[in-house]
């Protein structure tokens, strides 16, 4: 079974090879993990704070879009690529199940996901720790982003490959991709933010609000990073909510979400007719 998964994976990895993938993830991490960087840099005086963890609080609202997107453009055509060219019917045929074909696809993309953050990250903290020496306290900050963003990662993965089964064609599986990464990581909150307006200290303010960001995995994300970090202030307007949503909460909902995005795309892909 391994042999399998991880034979899968070595073909996954070469193709996302070829396709550029690799390069591009990488070189989009590091431009923008290095310019927010740089541009974060100015609040550590205000805030008291190392410029790391400064450095962290703005890595969290970036990786909140750029994570979500780039696991979604690497997955939205796993499969309904497989069915336009005609391969799914030959991957079929071999003897390997199809939730091994879906984990060996998870394991590539997540180990291309995960350099590319490690090299973005790792590229800002070097910076960070270079013109500030006080730098390293926020080291334990970074690596908990990391493994965190690792995760959302997975959890959008599994996500367009259960919107890649659904479409069965590259073309509408990218539409729902991007329809997908608006509603949940654009849209969502600003939805959430006319209903508080609308509800003006209701029930939805009072009791359903915080378990609304909860079911969203960006929201869960976001929040656990700034409720574990020193400097939730440079992240105006979600610091209050990270404090009021107990830190087990958030790291829960991290948790499983990948899991449960893992179920519903392997049973999407069940359903797909080579």
């Amino acid at each position: 079974m391994i042999d399998r998964i991880l034979a899968t994976a070595i073909t996954e990895a070469h193709i996302a090879r070829r396709n550029r993938w690799v390069a591009i993830a990488v070189a989009l991490m590091v431009v923008f993990s290095l310019v927010l960087a740089a541009a974060g840099s100015a609040a550590t005086g205000a805030l008291g704070a190392d410029r790391l963890s400064v450095t962290v609080a703005s890595l969290t609202s970036l990786s909140v879009y750029l994570v979500p997107l780039v696991a979604l453009l690497m997955s939205f055509d796993a499969v309904a690529g497989e069915v336009e060219r005609g391969t799914l019917p030959l991957l079929l045929t071999y003897p390997v199940a199809r939730w091994e074909l879906l984990l060996g696809k998870l394991v590539a993309h997540l180990a291309i996901l995960a350099l590319a953050i490690l090299a973005g990250y790792g590229a800002a903290a070097l910076a960070a720790i270079v013109t500030d020496p006080r730098a390293v306290a926020g080291l334990a900050a970074l690596w908990r982003l990391t493994w965190t963003s690792v995760l959302l990662g997975a959890t959008f993965l599994c996500v367009g490959y259960a919107l890649s089964s659904l479409a069965r064609r590259p073309s509408g599986a990218a539409g729902l991709a991007i329809g997908v990464w608006l509603g949940l990581v654009v849209l969502y909150d600003l939805g959430l933010l006319a209903a508080i307006v609308a509800d003006n200290g209701g029930v939805f303010s009072t009791r359903v609000f915080l378990f609304a960001l909860l079911a969203n995995p960006a929201d869960a994300f976001r929040l656990f990073n700034l409720a574990a970090s020193d400097a939730t202030a440079a992240a105006a307007g979600v610091g209050g909510a990270a404090a009021s949503i107990p830190l087990w909460q958030s790291l829960a909902s991290m948790l499983a979400w990948p899991v449960a995005a893992l179920v519903l795309a392997a049973a999407a892909f069940r359903r797909v007719v080579p």
